[in-house]
Parts: C-alpha cells; structure tokens; sequence
C-alpha cells in the first residue's frame, strides 16, 4: 500500500488515497478476478472432459494464454488514442497492455500450481482438481476484499466483496458437482 496508516477520516487518508502497489496492484486488477473466473471455469470444463490433470492443465493454460493475448490486446487497443484525442505509440500502447493484463497471469499461477500438483504426482488427479477449485475461491475473495479495502474502511463492505467476488469461483465449483455427480 501507498500508505502505512489505516483507512480513516481521523487518520486523512481516505479510500482513495490507499492503493496496492507492485505485485499488489498486478493481483487485484481485474486481469486478476478475471484470470482466476478463468482458471476456475476451464478447470471445471476440461476435469468434466477427461479425467486426466495433465490434459485439464494443458486445456487450461492455453486457454488462459489466449485471454492474456486478448486482454493485452484490447487493453493497447483502447488506450491508443486517450479521452482528449492524444495518440499514443504503439509500443507505449502495448507496454501499457502488457502491465494492464499481467496480474490475469500473476495470480492465475496459484491455482495452476495446485492443479499442477496432480500433474507430476503429488496428489490425486480428482483431489488436484478440487484444491485448485479452492484455492481459486479463496484467492478471489481475498481479491474481493483487498479491492473493496482500496475503496472503503467498512468492514461489512469488504466482507461483501470478498463474499460477491469468491461467489464468482463458487458458482463454477457448484457447476461442477451438478454436471460430474
């Protein structure tokens, strides 16, 4: 954070003056919520495919590469020319790009890592796929609340966050127990 102080109108700092900074900010951009929907959903899909971790890894990783390719795109793409008609370069536009996406990879790691465990042998392929399926959940509320912490102090506010946004990863693991059981 920008600022070591909590988030209170007695403090002066206010929600909009705290922010994440480095990995922080990569982590909880919407690249972020987005990577994790991702992961979570084509687990879903390709585990209900073939129960082999080492295809649903595959399946997702590819996956999850297109959308970053996408993201980076559109994001260069729109932030071309600025609101006040200023063009910008291609190269700044794609550095830009590349920043605005790159936390869709970063916490995108995680739970392909924990899938990724079911791959060499560590643990089961049906429980790889389930802990994955967690930690992606969990992942997205902790996001959910650090995003809400950016705009507010109130704890029944992040507690919300963190619920609507784990919900996202809960519905999919939902999704999952109907289609596979």
């Amino acid at each position: 954070m920008e600022s070591d102080q909590p988030v209170s109108p007695s403090s002066g700092v206010t929600p909009d003056t705290v922010r994440p900074v480095g990995i922080g900010a990569l982590a909880t951009s919407a690249g972020g919520v987005y990577g994790l929907i991702i992961v979570a959903g084509m687990i879903v899909v390709s585990s209900n495919l073939s129960d082999d971790t080492g295809a649903a890894f595959l399946s997702v990783v590819a996956t999850l590469l297109v959308f970053f390719a996408a993201h980076v795109y559109a994001a260069a793409v729109s932030w071309m020319v600025s609101p006040g008609g200023t063009r910008r370069g291609l190269g700044e536009a794609f550095r830009h790009g590349l920043q605005d996406s790159a936390g869709l990879l970063l916490i995108s790691a995680i739970p392909l890592a924990v899938l990724a465990l079911g791959v060499v042998g560590l643990l089961r392929d049906t429980d790889a796929v389930w802990l994955a399926l967690g930690t992606d959940v969990l992942l997205l509320g902790a996001l959910g609340w650090l995003i809400a912490a950016t705009r507010t102090d109130s704890i029944w506010a992040r507690l919300g966050g963190a619920l609507l946004t784990a919900a996202f990863g809960g519905i999919l693991i939902a999704l999952k127990a109907l289609v596979h059981h």
